[in-house]
């Protein structure tokens, strides 16, 4: 299944969103052609066994590893979730809230993954905790949206639509799958942090849930 758009029209236009995606993109191309990527990992992604909460500047990576990916189909999946569920929350919750969302879920996400493996060694990059706080938020803010979905029936593609519901299940699922396969590109460098989908997507909710409450009180 491959989302292509959603049933829900963006009250403006997202700006926030695309910056995030192109600066994502922008970074995942510096990681293709340095000339030492196993050092741009050490360096910017979250690697548990190199916090030390006494020192801030180990505590950056909470923040940089959202910009790593491990792979093209893992930055690809990544960006084209955030760039059709996005733009609505962006429209819905505002310029100044949205990328509180994105960076706190992500931020979360990455946490909850470091409180379960402190002592792990591997690097832990990539922006499905952050996304996956979009997706929480999308959750509460739009329940019953319809998601246009290209499926294959009987070996050819198909447009049908599928609740939002069902599609943000099957988000976690392709996260899982996709950074299994994309990440021996770059071999020993990072993993999947399932963990940090849930941190990331329970912040999502929690924050949409406040802001659905806030409108909804102002239109009362």
């Amino acid at each position: 299944m491959f989302p292509i758009s959603d049933s829900i029209k963006a009250r403006r236009f997202p700006f926030i969103n695309i910056i995030l995606v192109i600066a994502t993109v922008f970074i995942f191309i510096q990681q293709l052609i340095t000339p030492n990527p196993e050092f741009l990992i050490q360096k910017y992604a979250l690697i548990p066994t190199q916090v030390l909460f006494s020192n801030f500047l180990t505590l950056a990576p909470f923040i940089t590893a959202i910009f790593l990916h491990g792979g093209f189909l893992h930055i690809i999946s990544n960006m084209w979730f955030l760039w059709v569920f996005g733009d609505n929350v962006e429209g819905y919750t505002g310029w100044f809230f949205y990328p509180l969302i994105y960076f706190l879920s992500g931020i979360i996400g990455n946490f909850a993954q470091y409180i379960l493996m402190p002592s792990s060694p591997i690097p832990m990059l990539g922006a499905s905790g952050a996304i996956a706080g979009v997706l929480g938020a999308y959750y509460v803010l739009f329940p019953k949206s319809q998601i246009r979905t290209l499926v294959p029936v009987f070996g050819f593609p198909a447009v049908v639509n599928i609740s939002a519901p069902f599609m943000l299940g099957y988000w976690f699922v392709l996260q899982i799958i996709s950074g299994a396969v994309s990440l021996p590109f770059f071999a020993g460098t990072g993993g999947v942090a399932f963990f940090a989908h849930v941190g990331g997507f329970i912040t999502g909710v929690i924050f949409g849930q406040m802001l659905k409450q806030d409108v909804e009180e102002q239109l009362e």
